[in-house]
């Protein structure tokens, strides 16, 4: 079993009840949610507010998702998201997450995810050269 500690940073929240199954357990589109989620959060902590980008002019689509469930979650538990760029290559770039039960520190769920930036009109965007602030920011974020 592999474990992480309490109070790392990370996206923190909790099982609500409509996430779950007849099983009682969480279904198993919603960790695609949680990883949705932990990775708007990462980039805000970062400095990139996805709501700015799109006013910029940027979008970033989802290119592919996977997800592998170790152990599952249910109502009520309270689980951190640890959310780290895997890769970044101007135009693409990916998260890798881990989804972590609180209470105990047991790793639940792992999966990353693959994204592009575009414009409004579907168009690939340079970000190091149509927006070096954020290029920088994705820079840094590849060395943490």
């Amino acid at each position: 079993m592999q474990e992480k500690q309490n109070g790392q940073d990370g996206y923190i929240r909790t099982v609500n009840y409509y996430e779950t199954d007849c099983m009682q357990i969480v279904h198993h589109s919603n960790y695609i949610r949680y990883f949705e989620e932990a990775r708007i959060d990462m980039l805000k902590k970062s400095g990139i507010d996805y709501a700015e980008l799109e006013k910029r002019g940027v979008i970033i689509p989802v290119l592919f998702v996977q997800c592998e469930y170790l152990k599952p979650l249910r109502f009520g538990d309270t689980f951190r998201v640890e959310s780290r760029l895997s890769d970044y290559r101007g135009l693409k770039f990916e998260i890798s997450y881990e989804i972590y039960r609180e209470e105990s520190g047991e790793l639940c769920t792992t999966g990353k995810s693959g994204h592009c930036f575009l414009d409004w009109d579907m168009k690939p965007v340079r970000m190091k050269r149509d927006f070096p602030d954020i290029h920088a920011v994705m820079l840094q974020g590849l060395d943490a």
